[in-house]
């Protein structure tokens, strides 16, 4: 049994409701999210995927990577996209006190805020998925939305093929559902498969990939 499900159960948002799993709409909306980007073997095929289909995304953008890719980065603000925080070290919250971990997140948000002057959106995504309680409150007034995920393409797992990852997203997807994709270079294997065909079945569905705010 894998530690994870790509399909986050209705009793785990209702236990979790402060946490941000889908968005209630009656539209036909899908909320595609990249995580650990920006990079420079990846982000830019993202981009040119998205491109092709007039769809928008949310990148949670590592501190670090923004810091070091900064032209990359901007190519993701200017195409319209939103961003939101992973960290600045892509930390696990289990492994850092708690004061580090805020700490980690005040120094992505202004690297961010340094080469995207523009207020940002006040999105989180806590890296491998992992949030404490304390953790959840202290983000939370800091003012961000803390974003999760209701469907896992399951990406980062070299024990998947593309077809499996391609499975979870299309078997599962519904209208609000966010939607976890990688912009890293442990994914892009599978990743330079899936997206094209998740993207080209979205569109022939009339569905509508929308940026995620706070």
């Amino acid at each position: 049994m894998k530690p994870y499900l790509v399909k986050t159960p209705a009793l785990i948002k209702w236990i979790f409701p402060k946490l941000c799993w889908d968005i209630k709409t009656n539209q036909k909306d899908i909320f595609l999210t990249f995580d650990d980007g920006p990079t420079p073997e990846v982000t830019p095929f993202v981009l040119k995927e998205l491109e092709k289909y007039n769809a928008k995304a949310t990148f949670f953008c590592i501190g670090k990577n923004v810091d070091q890719h900064p032209d990359i980065f901007n190519k993701i603000v200017v195409a319209g996209h939103a961003i939101g925080n992973h960290t600045h070290n892509h930390y696990n919250v289990k492994h850092h006190l708690l004061k580090d971990y805020l700490e980690n997140i005040d120094w992505a948000e202004k690297t961010i805020e340094n080469y995207h002057p523009k207020k940002m959106e006040k999105l989180f995504r806590p890296p491998y998925g992992r949030i404490s309680r304390k953790a959840t409150k202290a983000i939370r007034k800091k003012g961000y939305k803390i974003v999760m995920w209701d469907v896992l393409s399951a990406d980062f797992d070299v024990d998947n093929s593309p077809e499996q990852c391609l499975k979870y997203v299309l078997n599962n997807i519904r209208p609000g559902s966010i939607v976890v994709f990688h912009d890293s270079v442990k994914a892009f294997e599978k990743l330079k498969v899936i997206l094209p065909k998740v993207l080209k079945t979205l569109h022939e569905k009339e569905y509508n990939c929308k940026v995620l705010r706070n």
